[in-house]
């Protein structure tokens, strides 16, 4: 039986008597509701829900559940000349997406940002024959075993002459994004690099919902990474959350403003 974590979308092979926590939600960068653990199964999912899709630009679609569920992030589609490339993923997966991937012509990859995102991988990659890249530093937050699940070490990851898979750390020890080197560059940063509201902005976090910032010395690291990509574009992990033009220039002026604040001296 797979239970499912309605707070953050995690899935769990396990009987209802044995499964009465989730391990992500318990850690700090993550959290329990006031009111408790609540769980809900595929059936259940199916019955609330759709995916929503969206078209950002020639060869990449973003995909996320409504009504919102769990942590309501969004998964990515990339259309690529070597086949398609899941980036992130969500706990919604139904018929009508299984129809839609297909006719796009399936699947050859998934990769996550990191394990808040994991959550029904394992299903995703069944149902596709494809593996499913994550950065070996965070393999401890892995719930669910799957011979898909592909570890990597280091730095960076090619997938394809036009896609790499970068380690940014931050939020996650093996926090990654995906740089896409296509016209001027994009980059899918998932909440690794977290886009504020207005869209002209981002900012870097330790524990988003508990609002615990990271050290300025390891945004000052993120940041020095970042600027050795070439990306104009930038999509977060949250629907809104798009960055269309100088989004390289945007991280590294933020990346400032933020390493000011912490050290008592921003300027307005």
């Amino acid at each position: 039986m797979i239970k499912i974590c309605v707070t953050c979308g995690t899935s769990y092979d396990a009987p209802e008597a044995t499964q009465n926590n989730c391990v992500i939600c318990e850690e700090e960068r993550q959290y329990v509701p006031v009111d408790g653990q609540k769980w809900t199964n595929i059936a259940d999912l199916h019955a609330h829900h759709a995916n929503k899709w969206t078209q950002h630009e020639a060869g990449l679609l973003s995909l996320k559940t409504v009504p919102a569920f769990a942590i309501n992030q969004r998964a990515f589609l990339l259309q690529t000349p070597e086949g398609n490339l899941l980036w992130d993923c969500i706990a919604h997966l139904d018929e009508a997406t299984l129809r839609i991937i297909e006719a796009l012509g399936g699947l050859t990859g998934i990769a996550i940002s990191h394990p808040h995102y994991y959550t029904r991988m394992q299903d995703w990659a069944a149902a596709f024959n494809a593996p499913v890249w994550l950065h070996a530093d965070d393999r401890e937050w892995i719930q669910r075993d799957s011979p898909a699940i592909q570890l990597w070490q280091g730095d960076s990851l090619q997938l394809t002459p036009e896609v790499n898979l970068i380690r940014m750390g931050g939020h996650f020890a093996g926090g990654t994004v995906l740089h896409w080197h296509k016209g001027d560059g994009v980059l899918l940063a998932g909440d690794i690099i977290q886009v504020t509201p207005g869209a002209d902005q981002v900012s870097f976090m330790w524990s988003y919902p508990n609002m615990l910032p990271l050290p300025a010395a390891e945004v000052a690291r993120m940041a020095d990474k970042a600027k050795q990509l070439t990306f104009d574009r930038l999509y977060g992990a949250f629907e809104g959350q798009d960055i269309g033009a100088q989004a390289g220039e945007i991280v590294t002026r933020s990346a400032g403003k933020y390493i000011a604040c912490l050290s008592g001296t921003p300027s307005p």
